[in-house]
């Protein structure tokens, strides 16, 4: 394992409307409005924190969105820095740190911290980096087979058996995804091997869970309707 990672997590504008679309398709791709990251050592001691709140000088906040992290575009105005000056800082530390970048539902932060640094005019070093999706590591832990990965408070909750404190706030989020990280791996759930199998660019096509397709229930009626009907049929070709 790295000598550090850094635990990500972002709070957006809105939601990508196609993740295959180009950084350059601007409609395509919502905005960050909170990054917030956390460095650690490897055996878990907190080096750094930072949190920052993005000026929505380009960009509005859905109304879905800000009904789940509670941001407005007037608080945004009031605490927000520069784009470019907060990408700065995380590239900074990145190249830095040279860290294993962590985060619950990687394909989402991976994405929106890259769409960060293109609209910033930064390379990205993510590109580079190792990264690990702890909500992909939640799959041996699922108890309902219509569920394929845990939520960061559900998971949260699992693990310590009380609510995940301030959900949906970008710092928050980091530092409850790095202590569920530290506790999976002291359980064993999370190994070098488990971070190696993700590989280090694995996660960006791959981290969301698949929606799993409805199930159509049909009644023994509807069954006899139908057994009826393709023997009318069947009668009518015959003697056709």
């Amino acid at each position: 394992m790295r000598e550090y990672l850094l635990f990500v997590d972002t709070e957006t504008s809105g939601i990508p409307r196609d993740w295959t679309k180009p950084y350059s398709s601007r409609e395509n791709w919502p905005h960050i409005a909170q990054l917030a990251w956390v460095v650690y050592t490897k055996d878990g001691q907190e080096v750094k924190a930072e949190n920052h709140y993005i000026q929505p000088s380009d960009y509005d906040v859905s109304p879905a969105s800000g009904s789940v992290h509670g941001l407005t575009v007037d608080f945004l105005r009031q605490h927000g820095k520069p784009r470019h000056a907060v990408m700065q800082r995380l590239h900074r530390d990145l190249l830095q740190y040279h860290p294993l970048v962590v985060a619950h539902f990687m394909q989402l932060d991976y994405h929106m911290v890259s769409v960060g640094f293109y609209r910033a005019g930064l390379q990205n070093p993510l590109e580079h980096l190792p990264l690990f999706c702890t909500m992909r590591a939640t799959g041996p832990l699922v108890r309902h087979s219509n569920q394929g990965f845990l939520r960061l408070g559900e998971l949260y909750q699992r693990l310590f058996h009380e609510p995940q404190p301030q959900q949906h706030d970008a710092l928050a989020d980091a530092y409850a995804t790095a202590r569920c990280f530290f506790e999976l791996q002291r359980q064993g759930t999370i190994t070098a091997e488990t971070i190696a199998l993700q590989g280090p660019l694995g996660l960006q096509n791959n981290s969301a869970p698949k929606p799993r397709k409805p199930r159509i229930k049909v009644g023994v009626g509807a069954w006899l309707l139908i057994t009826g009907l393709a023997l009318v049929l069947l009668a009518f070709f015959l003697i056709g």
